[in-house]
């Protein structure tokens, strides 16, 4: 046990002392001094990446972007297909598409 104490090289003064984190090697702004305001207000900053949270967020977001544009779809389908009933004046109905301008 000697021996390996013998041989390894004495620590010198320049690396004793305890060594600050620069910016570069903390991870982004978690080393940069800020308020607690800051840090509340800008959470997702501070905190590590949670693959997780992020899969599932990414989901969701999809499901609702999806979600609107097949809204968007049926309401577009429903204005093409609006019939409407058309009573005439001897008491006959009639199916009826809406009229529509050569504007639209």
């Amino acid at each position: 046990m000697a021996d390996k104490n013998a041989d390894s090289p004495a620590p010198s003064s320049s690396n004793t002392g305890s060594q600050k984190p620069t910016q570069s090697n903390t991870g982004g702004l978690r080393g940069v001094r800020t308020t607690s305001l800051f840090r509340a207000v800008n959470f997702e900053l501070f905190v590590k990446p949670n693959k997780a949270v992020m899969a599932f967020g990414l989901v969701a977001i999809t499901g609702c972007v999806a979600y609107i544009g097949y809204m968007h779809a049926m309401k577009e389908n429903k204005a093409d297909e609006l019939v409407y009933e058309q009573y005439r004046p001897d008491g006959s109905t009639e199916w009826t598409k809406t009229k529509r301008s050569k504007w639209d």
